[in-house]
């Protein structure tokens, strides 16, 4: 819970800076960005949060990861900065709250749709289209698959889920027969 909270006090650090320069989304971006290298990376990210390596050799870390991923300024400061306190390893954390002050400032909900076989692209723009007409804003859908729903999709929109597969209707069905009267 500290976490969390320590998380968006960052973000929102962040994001009034952005808010500042216009520049918000493309700060959201470069964090991801910085996420997905230490996700493949996960020695660079142990570094960056070991305290065992000098303030200066991690900075320099940072500066490395910021020359290949050509981060601006203020998104290296605030990696410095985190690398300074020791919350590296709340990156994550921080990216996922930051994400979610973006979406909200900007009128976006994410949604994810899980299906039993991969939608069509006019599959994904219906529902894409659905959703918004619901929630009033724009939606960014991410599709996954999987094949135990059997038919039909699970969808969810912020902290909603709409279950419409096959599976669940499936075992709705059974518990209903199983409490039937004889």
């Amino acid at each position: 819970m500290i976490a969390a909270s320590v998380a968006r006090r960052y973000a929102r650090a962040l994001l009034a800076l952005g808010i500042e320069e216009g520049r918000h989304e493309k700060y959201g971006e470069e964090i991801e960005a910085v996420l997905s290298a230490l996700d493949q990376n996960r020695d660079a990210g142990a570094f960056l949060r070991n305290p065992g390596y000098t303030l200066q050799q991690r900075h320099n870390a940072v500066d490395a990861v910021a020359s290949a991923l050509e981060l601006s300024p203020v998104v290296v400061n605030f990696l410095r900065l985190l690398v300074d306190r020791q919350r590296v390893s709340d990156l994550a954390q921080v990216a996922r709250a930051y994400r979610a002050m973006v979406d909200e400032k900007v009128g976006r909900m994410r949604a994810t749709v899980t299906s039993a076989a991969p939608l069509t692209e006019r599959e994904t723009k219906n529902l894409r289209d659905a959703i918004a007409a619901l929630t009033g804003r724009t939606i960014v859908l991410d599709s996954k698959t999987d094949p135990s729903l059997i038919g039909g999709a699970v969808t969810q929109v912020g902290p909603k889920l709409f279950d419409g597969s096959l599976r669940t209707q499936l075992d709705r069905m059974r518990e209903h027969l199983k409490r039937a009267p004889n």
